[in-house]
């Protein structure tokens, strides 16, 4: 994001990778407005993709009632708003995903509670 400042826009930025515990990846569930924005998880770069989606994902948007209906192998990817496909088998640094990347995912058929975002 660019910044437009009225004066010296000098010191070093807090959001750093350095800063953190692991690479920070948000993560947003489309079509799913019981959570409002994407999640942003610090999460180490050499976790495998599948990983995330079985281990992690539940803890994040397990409480919503369309998960356990999730057809995972019909989930639509988007990384920085663009259609991607990642490789479940490989680490989330392999499939391409740094510091503050964003993934979204959409869930044909399924379309918030009781059909509430289509």
């Amino acid at each position: 994001m660019s910044v437009t400042a009225i004066g010296t826009y000098d010191f070093p930025a807090k959001d750093v990778r350095e800063n953190f515990p692991a690479p920070l990846l948000y993560i947003g569930w489309e079509d799913h407005l019981m959570f409002c924005a994407p999640f942003c998880l610090p999460l180490p770069s050499d976790m495998p993709f599948g990983a995330l989606v079985e281990n992690v994902l539940p803890g994040a948007c397990g409480d919503h009632p369309d998960f356990e209906r999730i057809d995972w192998g019909q989930v639509q990817w988007f990384k920085s708003g663009q259609p991607w496909q990642p490789d479940f088998g490989k680490t989330l640094a392999e499939n391409g995903l740094g510091h503050k990347d964003v993934i979204r995912f959409r869930t044909p058929g399924l379309t918030g509670i009781r059909g509430s975002c289509s």
